[in-house]
């Protein structure tokens, strides 16, 4: 994926065949079916069937639906938040932005997964669910991908940048929009925000397994749905101990390709010129 297109077109097709999981995703898992118990994927297309005999192909989807949403979330606040400490950088606001910098110290000095923990623990469970520990990694991730934009927007020389091209006639909203967001910002705001979504992915596939191994209730989607860490679990159950579940292996690491592949290829279709 050396060219921007060739990448953009492999973002493109990843992020269809997630959107074609999520769309298909049932509200519930069908029926037991003890004849198709652990079928592989010749005998039940496309990804074979569970230990009950319910198709593979429904924990795929569900679990899309459940990352979709809140990984959607935090790419777009992890951007928002780099367009703002880029933006304040080239206006050169000499107030604002030593204190943007203090907080992203404070903030980025947190040890993030043990915020995580902790926010899931502290929310009545009636608020549990993907989306707030989603924009709380959000946040915290917020200070180093402010950092990297405020850094482009030095080396194009800041406030003396944003004068020259008041000088030559633009607009604000020519400047900030066009000029500084998005010919120079844009490889920042939307690298960063892909791989955000990437983190959420595996942050919620590392909670749900967590809850799954411990047969406890996940903190990111209630009981009725499944998550790609059930899948992960299955595949983990047949290399430990044997289980007919192979399938099960290659459906979950090619689920986690699939978003690793995606977050790679928007980060290159994006790069500047």
């Amino acid at each position: 994926m050396s060219g921007r297109w060739p990448a953009a077109a492999v973002a493109l097709v990843c992020a269809l065949a997630l959107m074609v999981l999520v769309v298909a995703a049932p509200e519930h898992l069908s029926a037991i079916d003890q004849g198709r118990a652990a079928q592989g994927a010749l005998q039940m297309p496309p990804f074979g069937a569970d230990g009950r005999g319910r198709p593979r192909w429904e924990y795929a989807a569900q679990g899309a639906s459940v990352v979709a949403l809140p990984a959607l979330a935090a790419g777009l606040l992890v951007s928002a938040f780099s367009v703002l400490g880029g933006v304040v950088r080239a206006m050169g606001l000499e107030r604002v932005d030593p204190m943007i910098q203090a907080a992203g110290e404070i903030v980025g000095a947190l040890p993030r997964m043990v915020v995580i923990l902790v926010v899931a623990l502290v929310l009545p469970r009636e608020w549990r669910g993907l989306m707030p520990l989603a924009l709380t990694w959000a946040l915290l991730s917020a200070p180093g991908a402010m950092d990297e934009a405020a850094a482009v927007a030095e080396r194009l020389g800041g406030a003396r940048f944003v004068e020259a091209l008041r000088a030559h006639g633009y607009s604000a909203p020519r400047i900030f929009l066009v000029h500084i967001v998005g010919y120079n910002l844009r490889p920042v705001l939307v690298r960063q925000g892909a791989e955000v979504m990437s983190q959420v992915v595996f942050l919620e596939i590392a909670l749900s397994y967590l809850a799954a191994s411990r047969q406890d209730p996940s903190f990111t989607h209630s009981d009725s749905l499944v998550s790609w860490a059930d899948i992960l679990y299955l595949g983990y159950q047949a290399l430990a101990f044997r289980e007919p579940y192979g399938h099960a292996v290659v459906l979950g690491l090619g689920l986690l390709a699939l978003v690793t592949v995606f977050a790679s290829a928007v980060g290159r279709a994006a790069r500047a010129r």
